[in-house]
């Protein structure tokens, strides 16, 4: 069994981020990811509010995060989902897909995922039309018209990426206005080719092979009606990855994120979490940038400074 100072779960924005402060702070660390480095920021077409960077790509951004993780040393392993922990106790314990491992202290910085719509249709025509990713599927629809399901940061983000590439956008939102961040909003409206219809939801995804029309229900006058599009992009917020936690006893909230204090503890000694996956109000990459830094310097504390928890 390989032994560890500190294995953090999660190679996001906030678990790069811990993994440079661990490091930095001679721990030996060891990153695990079922997923390639970067986390959900690498789907991000454009980021503009992490500072430094006036305007960069998600992909860039989480690109320069694990090149910098590297080079001071931190061990990542990709492609490797953690399937159990045993965290009660001195040692934790952390068993993947491939091996076990042990270490002082454990954080947790699994973030979250897209939530689906839950409607007929959408999970028949997931990768057929259906995404939850605009700048990994966008391109496939050059030239298409295409929907957009959100009002949050994200459906604006994503609706200003697929402008450049789609026909015509489409926006459905539920409320009579965004909840997007003002600069969104006046960017999208000087778009000529995006239509927003307020207070519409999606019924039902149809197609044959392919996505070829939805239904829609206008929730003020409770009519229906149906429109073809060729995508349908997903936009609704995301859920945290916190099912593993939970079992191995990590305390949730009634939304399932992972309850933390100011330092970032969990209910388990030796035990820290860190960006989406937590209670934490704000999701942002530069707020789960903080946690993981938060995270990594309490953790050292934790297995450096025994006196500094008494």
């Amino acid at each position: 069994m390989e032994n560890w100072d500190v294995i953090i779960i999660g190679a996001g924005s906030a678990g790069l981020s811990a993994g440079i402060y661990t490091v930095r702070s001679g721990l030996k660390t060891l990153i695990l990811d079922e997923k390639l480095p970067g986390g959900t920021i690498s789907d991000a077409p454009i980021v503009v509010n992490y500072p430094g960077f006036v305007e960069i790509s998600g992909g860039e951004l989480a690109e320069k995060m694990t090149n910098h993780a590297r080079k001071l040393g931190v061990i990542i392993h990709e492609l490797e989902p953690v399937t159990e922990m045993v965290l009660i106790g001195e040692k934790k314990i952390v068993t993947t897909s491939r091996s076990t491992y042990e270490a002082k202290a454990v954080i947790i910085s699994t973030g979250s995922h897209y939530k689906e719509v839950n409607v007929k249709g959408e999970k028949e025509f997931r990768g057929k039309g259906v995404s939850y990713c605009g700048v990994c599927d966008g391109p496939f629809f050059k030239g298409k018209k295409v929907l957009v399901i959100g009002g949050g940061n994200s459906a604006c983000i994503t609706t200003l990426y697929l402008s450049g590439i789609a026909s015509q956008v489409i926006v459905t939102h539920r409320r009579k206005s965004f909840r997007a961040e003002e600069s969104l909003v006046n960017d999208i409206s000087s778009k000529n080719n995006v239509n927003i219809l307020w207070n519409t939801e999606i019924q039902e995804i149809k197609g044959e092979k392919q996505v070829k029309a939805v239904t829609l229900i206008d929730n003020t006058t409770g009519t229906t009606s149906e429109l073809a599009v060729d995508a349908v992009f997903v936009q609704v917020g995301e859920a945290p990855n916190s099912q593993i936690p939970k079992v191995s006893g990590v305390e949730t909230d009634e939304h399932g994120y992972i309850r933390i204090d100011a330092l970032q503890k969990t209910n388990l000694d030796g035990v820290y979490a860190a960006g989406d996956v937590t209670n934490h109000p704000v999701k942002q990459v530069g707020t789960a940038a903080g946690q993981g830094i938060t995270a990594a310097l309490e953790a050292y504390n934790y297995i450096k400074r025994p006196y500094y928890r008494k």
